[in-house]
């Protein structure tokens, strides 16, 4: 890589740290709400596990050992683990006893799939080339799982032609971190990395889009409705009987 390439391959790190930073803290108003409410309402649970199984993925795909030059991969990614498990704690002290549950069970689940993950890369590969592939195949597809969890609240938004549910400066960041992480991806020819956030740059987009077309009918449009959860931290209200999704 030529000096000037590992210097475009730094400016793009960063501006994913900081994009990935203000991702990873935009569920914090949230969790104010939970915290003042002492209840966790409708919100689910399940995007915050999510999320912390693929900040463990990448920032262990980050280190060394497993894949040379990413250590702002790992450095962003260990600040989520922080940030999710936070979010993670809150969330199982304020649930009811269902919710929470279900919450844990999930939680032993995503921490189980990382410590096989962890494990099988030292005990099991040897190899530094096979050692990155096994981590890194992993880590793009729970990294694109994470990416592909708005669609619910993008179908919402067709349906409704509201962006109620979706705001603005989240879809905003979405965009921007994918696209950054993406390029940083290219510049060191990672593929575990352009291909993941190359669908969260496009996904970010098309929210944006979505935002664009359907922003002025916003406060037309009444409160929309649905059973299930909204992602990244938005509420799930309960939909009419009438209308499934």
């Amino acid at each position: 890589m030529s000096h000037q390439a590992k210097a475009l391959h730094l400016v793009f790190g960063v501006i994913g740290n900081g994009t990935g930073l203000f991702l990873f803290l935009s569920p914090s108003i949230t969790f104010k709400r939970i915290i003042k409410n002492r209840s966790t309402e409708q919100f689910s649970g399940i995007p915050y596990v999510m999320a912390l199984l693929n900040c463990l993925l990448a920032a262990w795909y980050g280190l060394p050992f497993v894949s040379p030059n990413n250590y702002m991969v790992t450095a962003i990614n260990g600040t989520g683990v922080v940030i999710e498990s936070v979010y993670v704690l809150i969330f199982l002290v304020f649930a009811a006893k269902k919710e929470k549950g279900r919450t844990l069970a999930l939680l032993f689940g995503i921490l189980a799939i990382f410590s096989t993950v962890a494990l099988v890369s030292i005990l099991a590969i040897k190899q530094e080339n096979k050692r990155q592939l096994f981590c890194g195949l992993v880590a793009s597809v729970f990294s694109i799982i994470m990416y592909a969890s708005p669609l619910s609240i993008m179908r919402l938004v067709m349906r409704t032609k509201s962006v109620e549910y979706m705001p603005f400066l989240l879809s905003l960041f979405v965009f921007l971190c994918g696209t950054s992480w993406f390029i940083y991806g290219l510049i060191g020819n990672d593929k575990f990395l352009y291909i993941p956030n190359g669908f969260g740059c496009f996904l970010g987009a098309m929210q944006l889009i979505l935002y664009c077309i359907y922003r002025k009918n916003n406060e037309d449009v009444k409160k929309a409705t649905i059973d299930g959860s909204l992602e990244m931290g938005l509420a799930n209200p309960q939909q009419p009987k009438s209308i499934q999704s």
